[in-house]
């Protein structure tokens, strides 16, 4: 597959601690996009909002330290502006009383107080700085058109057998959602993050597509060419398809 970004960018291989943990930064990241996806449902956003929301977020810790700045209030800002992006505008108390139950749960709505007034306040400069560090380029090209896409055209190839029987295309959007926890939105291109995901979910219920193997190309060729002179693989678990 092919990095659409700087290789220290996006949770690669170096966010991998010594005993192949993950680095406490990528921890922390995990946990923010966490809170970023549950926020967003809560919110009532829909999938492409808060894929933008989590990029964004991705996007500005590739370009700032974390130490730099509180990583919830930039998810907290991030929220506010992915909606206004993606056209699903949000009241910054919504936010603010969301994410006050996420950390306090069973707490009542905060009042419209000083507090609260500093949060909104910071949440509205935060979104500023956001904005001046990413230069304004906020708009992103996501996999969900290109997955969807794709898994028609795979459910026209497969038996209607295989396909009822294996919840293959519910794996391939859980999987597309969680991938959103990392980087790989900045380190690759929206079109071969889904046929990765399809590629995931068929291997993990062992589903085969028919005549593969007489094929002259792999499945995934079919769907996304390879650019001239690009090398396309995608990596299982032991090996490297070409």
């Amino acid at each position: 597959m092919e990095a659409g970004g700087p290789g220290t960018c996006g949770g690669g291989a170096e966010t991998l601690g010594s005993e192949g943990r993950l680095a406490p930064e990528s921890r922390v990241h995990f946990r923010v996009t966490r809170f970023i996806m549950e926020a967003g449902v809560k919110l009532g956003m829909r999938s492409i909002p808060i894929a933008t929301a989590c990029t964004i977020y991705h996007k500005f810790f590739c370009e700032i330290n974390l130490d730099a700045y509180d990583p919830y209030l930039v998810a907290m800002s991030s929220l506010y502006l992915a909606g206004k992006v993606e056209e699903q505008h949000l009241r910054t108390r919504d936010i603010i009383n969301v994410s006050n139950r996420y950390f306090h749960p069973g707490s009542d709505p905060l009042e419209l107080d000083s507090r609260f007034w500093e949060i909104r306040d910071s949440i509205v400069q935060c979104e500023l700085l956001v904005l001046r560090v990413l230069r304004f380029q906020v708009s992103f090209q996501h996999p969900h058109k290109y997955l969807l896409h794709y898994l028609v055209s795979l459910k026209n190839w497969l038996n209607r057998y295989s396909w009822q029987r294996t919840p293959v295309s519910v794996t391939a959007w859980a999987l597309l959602q969680d991938s959103y926890h990392g980087g790989l939105c900045l380190r690759f291109r929206a079109q071969h993050i889904a046929v990765a995901v399809i590629h995931l979910a068929l291997q993990a219920y062992g589903v085969e597509v028919p005549a593969e193997a007489e094929a002259e190309k792999p499945w995934w060729q079919l769907l996304v060419p390879p650019r001239p002179g690009m090398r396309f693989h995608i990596y299982t678990m032991d090996t490297e398809i070409p």
